[in-house]
């Protein structure tokens, strides 16, 4: 006679307790699938801005040399100075690289070297032809010798708004001085007959970054 076997009930029991993590975690499985989201219909757009500066003459300007010039003369040249971007501007600066004679560039004891002056008219034009000005004179860089521009230098004010123009006297001197040329030989260091090459260059910067609520 046979004797019956007993099944383990730890069988049914483990079965019903995987079946039910199975069940759980398939639950689990789809609740994780709902998601949401939410666009604006209208893209934002965003544009960024621009910084242009143009340099343009106002009759002769830099476009003609300066010849001939005797101690105590003063030669106007006129120009236009453009901030044609988008942007406001700050940081107005000028530069001038020159090349030549170091006795018109570099000044000594006996202050020799070529000064040059910028005054702008405020409101109006200048006139070339007479040197008037349609509005307010301002002197945005006081005389300044050749040699004391070879960094950049404040023209104060020193901000341009966009859109904005500059009518701008560029004024060269050379300084009254003495000199005595001896039976045609002309002195030690002499500003005469000398000659140098100015290229002028201005710059800005970008107006101080914004942060705008809207």
């Amino acid at each position: 006679m046979q004797e019956n076997r007993r099944r383990p009930v730890w069988r049914p029991v483990a079965l019903a307790a995987i079946g039910g993590s199975v069940l759980v975690a398939m639950g689990v499985g789809v609740w994780a699938t709902l998601t949401a989201t939410a666009a604006n219909v209208t893209p934002e757009q965003v544009t960024s801005g621009t910084l242009k500066l143009t340099l343009g003459n106002n009759g002769a300007g830099f476009g003609q040399g300066i010849t001939n010039m005797a101690p105590g003369d003063v030669v106007n040249r006129y120009v236009t100075l453009t901030n044609g971007g988008s942007l406001d501007a700050q940081g107005l600066t000028v530069q001038v690289a020159a090349t030549g004679s170091s006795a018109l560039i570099t000044d000594g004891a006996t202050s020799k070297a070529l000064r040059v002056t910028i005054t702008k008219c405020v409101g109006g034009t200048w006139t070339p032809d007479t040197g008037a000005c349609g509005g307010t004179k301002s002197v945005l860089m006081a005389a300044t010798p050749l040699s004391g521009l070879t960094a950049a230098t404040s023209l104060l004010p020193a901000v341009m708004t966009a859109g904005e123009v500059q009518n701008l006297q560029v004024s060269v001197q050379l300084p009254d001085q003495n000199e005595t040329t001896v039976n045609g030989a002309l002195p030690a260091n002499t500003v005469q007959g000398q000659s140098a090459n100015l290229t002028y260059t201005f710059s800005e910067t970008q107006r101080s970054a914004t942060t705008t609520n809207s």
